[in-house]
């Protein structure tokens, strides 16, 4: 799709034109999904969070700074709506805070070890606080601050996180190896 396409679908999102409206959620249903799978602990989580991001984007549409690309204005929404989304859930059930000083190491290169999918099913599996933390951070490219402000928590609570996400990560995909000796759910990149 061109540039001028889109700015005439988001044109006619701005009238609230239903049959633009319903263009530009068949068009980025899919960016929009991967983007929240990430945060979501499954599949109808994920639906419920971008049909959420959808409803933002509807009303805020006419915000949209036609100078800047729309999937990162998109991208950024779909992102906010998961961390408001992990915070109204947080609020029901008590986040227990970590706060420990766990010195970081490199990053880790676990994502080249399996495919972008694999990934995403192993992500899905750590707690709320661990999945949004990591993908925060690894994935979205957050630091340690920022994530300490969406979330509310502190800095050393972000990299405490981090750091017993990635070990639980690292203790479930050596699981799925020892458990499948010479074969491994994961193709190896």
């Amino acid at each position: 799709m061109d540039s001028s396409q889109l700015q005439h679908i988001i044109s006619g999102c701005s009238s609230r034109d239903r049959k633009s409206q319903k263009e530009l959620y068949r068009l980025y249903y899919g960016f929009s999904m991967k983007i929240c799978l990430r945060y979501a602990e499954h599949k109808e989580e994920a639906v419920e969070i971008v049909n959420d991001g959808f409803m933002r984007v509807f009303t805020h549409i006419g915000k949209y700074d036609k100078s800047r690309a729309f999937n990162s204005w998109l991208s950024t929404i779909m992102i906010n709506t998961s961390i408001d989304y992990y915070r109204k859930r947080s609020r029901r059930t008590k986040m227990e805070e970590l706060n420990s000083s766990h010195e970081l190491e490199e990053r880790e290169h676990i994502l080249s070890r399996i495919n972008y999918d694999d990934l995403i099913k192993l992500v899905q599996k750590l707690s709320t606080t661990y999945r949004t933390v990591f993908n925060l951070f690894v994935i979205d490219g957050y630091t340690h601050e920022e994530i300490a402000n969406m979330l509310s928590i502190s800095v050393g609570a972000s990299k405490s996180n981090l750091f017993k996400a990635r070990h639980k990560l690292k203790e479930m995909l050596n699981a799925v190896e020892d458990d499948q000796p010479g074969t491994s759910m994961f193709k190896v990149s």
